[in-house]
């Protein structure tokens, strides 16, 4: 008996599947989602609502046909239940923030090659050299999803014991007002590099709980790390180290918290197969192309590094995104 013939029926899938993504981000960068909120329209209709030619639009919204975010029904358009819960604007489960980095994501990841052979980043991003101008874009660029994190986390978490937290590595500051402004009894600390901190003030000057966050130039590496907190969270920082300055971060947050405060670690982790979840998997891809050392670190490599800063209580949780919370707390 012969083998059938082997096709590349993967290889094709790949090949082709990065149009449904590409559509998606032109779709949200249009903001097409949103005029079908309120009912199916035809292509006349939707060129119209979005002040654009009939002609080029279609080819746009049979992709997303195909894509799974648009029904169509004979010449009328629909979002399917998913695109109207994420990508119409003012619904409260809305991406189109987040989704709208992934163009200057995926420019990065076209090095991941080049990235390897060299063994250096090739679209580098650099906190404590890059010019200000160029930090604040890309901090601005992110906010949405640092703030749909930051949501996330307080819907996850009881902050009502919490007087005092930490936004360390906090980049604009964004997880700090979020949670500022759901806690009144909170003062929060947003503490970066002395490049990233100005940044951050403006930032911070534009929210409504600027008044009870405070802003601390300090590297986290070197320590120490000014004053004493409930809570401290890091949000995407272990995840753009290297591992050798993985534990003396983590020693000197300790060293910041009080007696049985509590540390929460939010961003991209791989399961010790390091397979899962995707997002994760797909995010070390990135970070290789963006920083020298960073990647989406595994569970088991967390849990060692917490016990040898001295944590105690160590736990994982899913949040969206292929995000994880992980969460450990000082000694009482």
């Amino acid at each position: 008996m012969t083998s059938p013939q082997l096709r590349p029926e993967r290889i094709e899938e790949l090949r082709y599947g990065a149009a449904s993504s590409l559509a998606m981000v032109a779709g949200v960068q249009l903001d097409l989602f949103t005029p079908l909120k309120d009912g199916p329209m035809t292509l006349e209709q939707m060129a119209g609502a979005l002040d654009v030619r009939a002609v080029k639009l279609r080819p746009l919204l049979y992709a997303l046909v195909v894509a799974g975010l648009l029904n169509v029904d004979g010449k009328l358009f629909s979002n399917t239940p998913e695109a109207e819960h994420f990508l119409v604007q003012g619904s409260p489960g809305y991406m189109g923030g987040a989704l709208s980095d992934l163009p200057r994501r995926w420019s990065a990841m076209l090095n991941t090659a080049e990235s390897i052979r060299t063994g250096l980043p090739q679209a580098k991003l650099d906190f404590s050299e890059g010019s200000e101008e160029e930090l604040e874009r890309f901090l601005r660029a992110i906010q949405p999803e640092t703030m749909a994190g930051a949501r996330e986390l307080v819907d996850k978490y009881d902050y009502s014991s919490c007087r005092t937290l930490a936004d360390i590595g906090g980049g604009s500051g964004g997880l700090a007002i979020v949670i500022a402004e759901a806690c009144p009894q909170v003062r929060a600390t947003v503490i970066d590099l002395p490049t990233v901190t100005p940044i951050a003030q403006r930032i911070v000057r534009e929210s409504a709980a600027a008044d009870r966050i405070s802003v601390s130039p300090a590297d986290a590496v070197v320590g120490p790390i000014p004053g004493t907190y409930d809570v401290a969270v890091l949000r995407s920082l272990i995840q753009v180290l290297s591992p050798d300055d993985a534990v003396p971060v983590l020693r000197n947050v300790y060293a910041a918290l009080n007696p049985g405060g509590v540390i929460h670690i939010l961003g991209q982790v791989v399961d010790d197969s390091r397979t899962s979840p995707v997002g994760a998997v797909g995010f070390s891809l990135l970070a290789l192309n963006l920083f020298d050392e960073g990647q989406a670190f595994a569970e088991e490599e967390y849990a060692r590094w917490l016990a040898e800063a001295g944590f105690e209580g160590f736990t994982r949780s899913p949040m969206s995104a292929g995000a994880s919370l992980i969460t450990a707390r000082k000694p009482a």
